[in-house]
């Protein structure tokens, strides 16, 4: 029997987990891993049953109506399917009747074979499935440790998933060779049925130079890209299609609020679990500096609310005079802060790098935005999205 559920004012949140740490059974080009420092590991790296235990059963013990778990890495699959089979089990024991579970799980889909995707099914988990796009495009970063590509290993899990409906969305990094091919992209996308979405700006740093590395994409592309795109999501229909940045806008101009942190008011929706049991307040800043603490000697709602986490969560709020005096600040509150502090040794009070990308991206789209959002509102346009029952768990008891 699981111990008694404590209630709790907390505002919610999620928990990003990293059960083997950097560990990877592939080797991409542009991974933020490979600077990453030592003393958070290298090589084989796994999560303990003491301290998966522990996390479980604080979290599930919080109390919140809906709780969700964020399994990433590395590569998360690596742990193997029995460890998630007690993830399951734990969530269960530790949670109280009616508690919904979320459980999400961002991979490279190497490994999704028959038994994984029998057992993501059943267990009614959501998968992120990094796919740069045709396989020109993918082999050109995403290789293994041989260098050889995997985009024929990738396509054969997505097709396993499809065959198992498994609900996947899938995670397209934009790097300095796919950014330049729109339609290229929203093409093998459309074809291959993958029709939820996300489109993530590579913007990483050359310790050579300090300046972005090569693979990166500069705010010009990033800006001309995310136009093209709005045209062909726009003329698909975005009822029949979800990208998730554009879905954040919408629900801002329906709702008032944003549905990812790139636009949040607050860097303070995560906590981020290493294997080990440290703690973190984003998984873009894994370092001394920002660790919270380990879970095993703390608990978890004590980690959440610590001083540095909120100081941490400010941060975003630290917007320098370009974009308090900008029009568009309420829509994007400076964008990510490692965009701001990636290149070139930044602090969190200047523009983000991508920041004159959003604007052209703003000033090209927002009335269509606007006049989605009202569409929205009075039922004559839907939604493209995912009832709540395919990706979550309800604990009972």
């Amino acid at each position: 029997m699981g111990a008694e559920v404590v209630a709790t004012t907390m505002k919610p949140f999620t928990l990003l987990i990293k059960p083997s740490g950097s560990d990877c059974n592939i080797d991409c080009g542009y991974c933020f891993y490979k600077d990453r420092s030592p003393e958070f590991g290298r090589g084989r790296q796994r999560m303990s049953e003491e301290v998966l235990e522990r996390l479980v059963k604080d979290y599930m013990q919080l109390g919140f109506d809906v709780v969700g778990f964020a399994w990433q890495g590395g590569e998360p699959t690596l742990m193997g399917v029995d460890f998630f089979k007690k993830v399951v089990e734990l969530q269960k024991e530790y949670g109280r009747a009616g508690q919904q579970v979320s459980n999400t799980m961002q991979t490279n889909g190497v490994l999704l074979d028959e038994k994984w995707c029998r057992f993501l099914h059943e267990n009614k988990f959501l998968l992120g499935i990094s796919i740069d796009g045709p396989r020109e495009f993918h082999d050109r970063y995403r290789l293994d440790h041989s260098g050889a590509g995997t985009f024929e290993r990738v396509m054969r899990g997505i097709e396993n998933c499809k065959r198992h409906e498994v609900e996947l969305s899938a995670l397209v990094l934009l790097n300095n060779q796919n950014v330049e091919h729109p339609d290229e992209l929203f093409d093998f996308l459309i074809e291959n049925d993958l029709t939820y979405l996300q489109f993530i700006p590579c913007i990483e740093t050359d310790p050579a130079t300090g300046e972005a590395a090569d693979f990166s994409i500069t705010a010009g592309q990033y800006g001309d890209f995310l136009c093209r795109l709005f045209d062909l999501w726009y003329q698909y229909g975005p009822d029949k299609l979800n990208i998730r940045e554009f879905d954040s806008l919408v629900t801002y101009y329906v709702m008032g609020h944003h549905t990812i942190c790139t636009y949040s008011k607050q860097c303070a929706g995560f906590v981020v679990i290493e294997h080990t049991g440290d703690a973190f307040c984003c998984e873009f800043f894994v370092e001394p500096k920002w660790r919270l603490g380990n879970i095993l000697e703390t608990p978890l709602e004590k980690l959440a609310t610590d001083s540095k986490k909120r100081a941490f969560a400010r941060d975003k709020q630290r917007l320098c005079s370009q974009c308090l005096l900008c029009r568009y600040l309420d829509v994007c509150r400076g964008g990510c802060v490692k965009d701001r502090v990636r290149v070139g040794g930044g602090r969190a009070e200047r523009p983000s790098y991508f920041c004159e990308g959003y604007k052209q991206f703003f000033d090209y789209t927002i009335p269509r935005f606007m006049e989605i959002a009202v569409a929205v509102e009075n039922g004559s346009v839907g939604r493209h999205t995912r009832s709540a029952d395919k990706v979550r768990l309800k604990v009972e008891k």
